[in-house]
């Protein structure tokens, strides 16, 4: 596809010929340090998005997950975020080692609004603050203390319009591919193996890996 190339946007002036001005409640609850609501949110929230960036510049975006609270706030400019197991291609965590911007999109089930912090990473293996997480199922070898340079919360248009949390507008299971089938697309395994196969063989991990009782 071949884009037309007067229509490239190549200046913040014509970008900013096209949508209004924020309001100024939009521009205030920008925030530099983590207040009652921010530590609030954290300690509700099961699921953040993790944004870096590598010294070649290259964008990488990783969700991370846990119970309510996983994230932990450790004063008003810094959280520490679990490592746990994973897939070990250890991505987010060279992105931060190298270079330590870092970009978070906490979430909590069930609500629109969701929380942006802004910031620098880096990763420890401190043990005062690896020791925070016992709760989890398993404990961490490294956590990513992020200090904070800009937080506010998000408004809830997106999830609304995208139905997240509606169960009425998801699409239904046997009308989408399943994480077995596209993971054999990508891999190029189909001459090897099937989507249900490799479904199976997910499952048995998750069940290994995190203990959960996933049915047959």
């Amino acid at each position: 596809m071949k884009l037309d190339l007067t229509t490239i946007l190549k200046s913040e002036n014509q970008l900013l010929d096209l949508y209004h001005s924020p309001t100024d409640v939009v521009i205030n609850k920008e925030i530099s340090f983590f207040d009652q609501g921010c530590k609030d949110f954290i300690a509700a929230s099961s699921f953040v998005l993790m944004g870096t960036v590598g010294t070649d510049g290259k964008l990488d975006v990783s969700p991370r997950g846990g119970p309510s609270g996983f994230v932990k706030v450790l004063d008003e400019s810094h959280l520490a975020i679990p490592d746990l197991n994973g897939n070990n291609r250890l991505d987010s965590i060279r992105n931060i080692i190298n270079q330590g911007n870092i970009g978070l999109l906490f979430i909590i089930p069930g609500l629109g609004e969701t929380l942006r912090v802004n910031g620098k990473a880096c990763v420890t293996t401190e043990n005062t603050i690896l020791e925070m997480f016992t709760e989890e199922v398993k404990n961490p070898k490294t956590a990513i203390v992020v200090e904070i340079e800009t937080g506010f919360i998000h408004c809830a248009k997106s999830f609304m319009r995208g139905g997240l949390w509606n169960p009425e507008t998801w699409e239904e299971s046997a009308c989408r591919p399943s994480a077995g089938q596209i993971l054999v697309d990508h891999s190029g395994l189909s001459d090897q193996l099937t989507g249900e196969e490799l479904e199976k063989i997910l499952e048995a991990g998750y069940k290994h890996d995190l203990g959960l009782d996933i049915p047959d």
